[in-house]
């Protein structure tokens, strides 16, 4: 099972979506869990965000996390791509994990972003 601490969901509506996806998953025996890890995340472009991790099947994730958008229109960040690297980058934590921003949905940005002291953070921000 895969999990990840990186995706979010935008601040002051978080609540209400994590108990949508949960409730989601179980009604349709998709394999994913998620709860608010309890740090948020601002983005100049796009607001703020209140992160959660999640446990289950990444395609299960990206999708309800991208319904879940859609459903409340709310904007939310789904992350987990990787720009392909090398061995030593990747073990010293040099990389950058790349997410979609969606609203109500639809497609409307890009972050890059970094670990730093164990909390995400927006590297770069781009309009789709």
């Amino acid at each position: 099972m895969a999990g990840a601490d990186n995706f979010g969901l935008e601040e002051g509506k978080a609540d209400k979506a994590i108990e949508w996806m949960n409730a989601y998953a179980k009604k349709n025996n998709l394999k994913f869990e998620a709860r608010l890890a309890g740090h948020s995340m601002s983005t100049i472009k796009f607001g703020n965000f209140q992160l959660f991790s999640w446990n289950g099947e990444w395609s299960s994730a990206r999708n309800i996390v991208k319904k879940a958008s859609g459903k409340l229109g709310i904007k939310t960040i789904e992350s987990g791509f990787h720009e392909k690297q090398d061995l030593l980058s990747v073990m010293f934590g040099a990389s950058t994990e790349y997410a979609k921003v969606y609203s109500s949905g639809m497609l409307v940005g890009k972050l890059a972003m970094v670990k730093k002291s164990g909390r995400w953070t927006p590297k770069t921000e781009t309009f789709a």
